[in-house]
């Protein structure tokens, strides 16, 4: 999230797409009501009547995975209506920026395809330059070649009858959804999108949300008190997860791991830190080196110094895609020996389950900690396999609960909240750090005393938690926020800074590049200062502003700072936008900001030193073009893979990126129907813990499908019957849920049904079912790898009644 969950009260509009925080993240709607008591509209956006679109003031269907089309159309709704923000625009945003030559869009393929490469060369859609390097810009907006004329020319096929006979909206629907967001683009309104796993789990995912980005930069939501791009987390730690390198690509801190080119450090500080031409960027991205070389020095301490590169040469190189589905596939053919799944159910939870769990038997070890025994630690005994062929060696570790253990947690706001313990485990169960320093501690021993290859990353790991039986969560956390490796004195403009080795990193704007500190994570460098916890306050008092801010409650990475990319909040002068909803207001007597924690801390873009607001972005401004995103500068609809649907807007059905796999149907009209998934509120995830709770069982206790009224007359299907569910993966049985929240959409002219279906069964538990990823593909989105689970080909019939 840019925002947080306390400032959607401050919104003037909610667009919730691709999400359900009614029934998913149903602590949100108290933010949304209170928006709503203050006269805000909420709009639902999606292929099922929810439950929040049932508290929608308006509502408007799409077809599942044609996200981009209808958010194409409100761009192009707000461009054709000059209903932009044009200050923000023109002075914060890249729309006055002209493109060089070698941009071109033609049929749904940006220029420099190379169909050998099966890819784009993104050099082509550079900035023009002037004589000295900078980026060329024309601040009138009317150079052809500006960003933002090839912005509204890409846009203007994206017309309302074109998307609406794309995602089957009635076209009142997305006329009254545009009026009413799209006037979001004044000074004195906000504008939030919030979104989940319907916008992200697509094969034009990453696309999706840059849409949802470039819709709000152009309204000027972005940086704002009741906007933002808002991620929407679906569990209360996965942003932390996210945020520690939880992705293969990524280390803590949203640092690019090393490629296995990438041998020598200063090579790769050289060609990787960005670097700008724009005398009004910030961009802090040069300062990486810092926190890459702190988190160095955290990982190895006194085994990484100057001379061995801060032990960079013992941080694994990766050589190709390790992401989850990746993974799975490579495990299916045997290619990986062992694996350990902490709290990951691929059984159930991934894309072609059935293919997932026949791949678990070429493994020769398996170890799974989790705190019930999954369907992943039970695949060797799932019904209709004989557990005798399966050679592979099961161990399950049981592991303690969020509650039985302490720590804190990152919500989808960014804040870090401590958690304290409030049971011990059962039995033997331990906590997922006491598990992990065992791992630790027995390699290295095994290392120590039987040699093997490469021990050094092993064996020279800085690893000081404590001498008790739990290792320490509290030395864990200052890891984290950092400290002083030897007595320094630090510059900090006039005054001079004295710190001893051992204190505490203030913040990550005091680390350094030499190994005088470490870090284990340089985003959360304030968490844990000489202060004490700054994750464990708990002060109820809001700002004068009555914004939500709440600063002293727990803590927000970065710096505290509760709305990021907050100086796009004032005009250049640094005079907040919206005077009603101040978040950050410059102060030209004393030279300084007031209100949350500025973003960069730079003067604003009028004063002599001050910067462009989009500190991260080497250009300084807000990307409505970005030539880093490998399918191409603006986000274009492409059909999901599985479609029974041709593209509408260009003759290129799918993303040209996009690796299709073996198992994808021939034979479109066998499999007529739109499948979908989504979770419901009784049920968590894979299942495995709500599965065995009697009082939610009760709740929904059988896996169920949801069909329209006119699809069950057809089938000949009453309320309750079992159904079949197939595709060219496989088939599942469930109950059918007969409903009037699923109706048909006119796609081009003709009705075309869903079937939609929670994913939380699985054949472990006191609850079983069939699990609804039997049914998904494992085609990925070709940036961030998620698997297209939101929209595949099916086919239904009734039990015993074949069509």
């Amino acid at each position: 999230m840019t925002n947080h969950w306390v400032d959607l009260k401050n919104s003037d509009c909610i667009l919730a797409i691709g999400c359900n925080p009614a029934e998913n993240h149903p602590i949100s709607a108290r933010w949304i009501e209170a928006a709503r008591e203050n006269g805000a509209q909420l709009i639902t956006v999606d292929p099922r009547f929810t439950r929040t679109a049932s508290m929608s003031e308006i509502y408007a269907r799409l077809r599942p995975g044609t996200d981009i089309a209808f958010l194409g159309g409100l761009i192009n709704y707000t461009l054709q209506n000059n209903l932009i923000h044009e200050e923000y625009v023109r002075e914060y945003t890249n729309a006055s920026f002209i493109v060089g030559e070698g941009y071109d869009f033609n049929e749904g393929m940006f220029a420099s395809w190379d169909d050998q490469e099966k890819g784009y060369d993104q050099l082509t859609w550079a900035y023009a330059l002037d004589s000295s390097k900078k980026s060329r810009r024309d601040s009138s907006l009317k150079n052809p070649r500006t960003v933002f004329q090839l912005l509204k020319k890409h846009y203007s096929r994206y017309d309302p009858d074109t998307v609406c006979a794309v995602t089957g909206t009635p076209k009142d629907d997305f006329l009254t959804v545009a009026r009413a967001f799209c006037s979001t683009g004044r000074p004195d309104r906000a504008g939030a999108i919030l979104y989940a796993m319907g916008i992200t789990q697509s094969t034009h995912g990453t696309q999706n949300v840059r849409a949802v980005a470039l819709l709000q930069l152009l309204l000027g939501n972005v940086g704002i008190a009741g906007g933002g791009v808002n991620a929407l987390r679906g569990e209360s730690n996965v942003q932390g997860s996210t945020d520690f390198g939880l992705l293969y690509h990524q280390l803590p801190g949203y640092i690019g791991s090393p490629e296995m080119e990438d041998q020598d450090l200063a090579a790769v500080i050289a060609k990787k830190l960005p670097k700008t031409n724009e005398p009004k960027s910030a961009n802090w991205g040069k300062n990486y080196d810092k926190y890459g070389i702190s988190l160095l020095k955290a990982m190895y301490g006194k085994s990484a110094d100057q001379g061995n590169s801060f032990g960079f040469s013992y941080l694994p190189k990766r050589s190709g895609n390790y992401s989850f589905t990746h993974i799975m596939q490579k495990v299916a053919k045997g290619e990986i020996e062992g694996m350990v799944c902490m709290g990951m159910n691929p059984a159930v939870g991934g894309p072609d389950s059935g293919s997932a769990r026949e791949g678990l038997g070429r493994l020769k070890w398996l170890v799974a900690a989790d705190l019930w025994e999954t369907e992943t630690a039970a695949f060797w005994k799932r019904p209709g396999v004989n557990p005798a062929s399966i050679s592979t060696e099961v161990f399950l570790l049981p592991a303690a609960c969020s509650v039985e253990k302490e720590g804190s947690i990152t919500n989808s706001g960014r804040w870090a909240q401590w958690r304290y313990k409030a049971v011990e485990p059962p039995g033997e169960a331990r906590s997922d750090l006491w598990i992990l320093e065992q791992f630790h501690k027995r390699l290295k021993q095994l290392y120590l005393n039987k040699g093997g290859t490469a021990p050094e990353p092993i064996i020279n790991l800085e690893w000081n938690y404590g001498e008790g039986h739990e290792p320490d969560v509290h030395l864990v956390a200052k890891e984290i926020n950092g400290y002083f490796t030897r007595d320094i004195e630090i510059k900090d403009g006039e005054k001079t800074l004295s710190f001893k080795a051992g204190d505490q990193v203030p913040s990550f704007t005091l680390l350094q590049n030499d190994g005088s500190t470490a870090a284990g994570c340089w985003i959360y460098s304030g968490s844990y200062t000489g202060e004490g916890n700054m994750m464990a306050r708990r002060d109820p008092k809001d700002q004068e502003s009555g914004l939500g801010l709440f600063p002293g409650w727990a803590w927000c990475w970065p710096l505290n700072r509760r709305i990021v990319y907050n100086r796009a909040s004032v005009d250049p002068q640094g005079k907040p936008f919206n005077s009603a909803r101040p978040v950050i207001a410059w102060d030209p007597l004393s030279r300084k900001w007031h209100g949350d924690v500025p973003d960069g801390g730079a003067p604003p873009l009028a004063e002599k030193d001050g910067t462009y607001p989009f500190i991260m972005v080497p250009e300084g401004v807000g990307r409505l073009y970005a030539m880093t995103m490998k399918d191409g500068p603006f986000p274009e609809h492409y059909e999901p893979v599985e479609s029974p649907a041709r593209n509408l807007l260009s003759r290129i059905q799918n993303n040209p990126l996009v690796r299709k796999t073996d198992d994808l149907p021939t034979d479109l009209s066998k499999f007529p129907y739109i499948g979908t998934t989504y979770r419901v509120s009784e049920h968590w995830q894979t299942g495995t813990t709500t599965r065995r709770l009697p009082w939610l069982i009760e709740l929904v206790p059988d896996m169920f499908i949801e069909i329209s009224k006119g699809l069950a007359s057809a089938k000949g299907i009453k309320q309750g019957d079992m159904v079949t569910v197939s595709t060219v993966r496989g088939s599942i049985q469930a109950r059918a849920l007969v409903t009037a929240r699923l109706r048909p959409f006119i796609v081009n002219g003709k009705p075309v049904e869903q079937i939609g279906m929670p994913w939380h069964f699985g054949y472990n538990g006191i609850a079983t079912g069939d699990s609804a990823n039997i049914l998904t593909a494992a085609v990925l989105s070709p940036v961030s790898g998620i698997p297209e689970y939101k929209a595949f080909l099916c086919n239904l019939d009734k039990v015993g009644k074949a069509s």
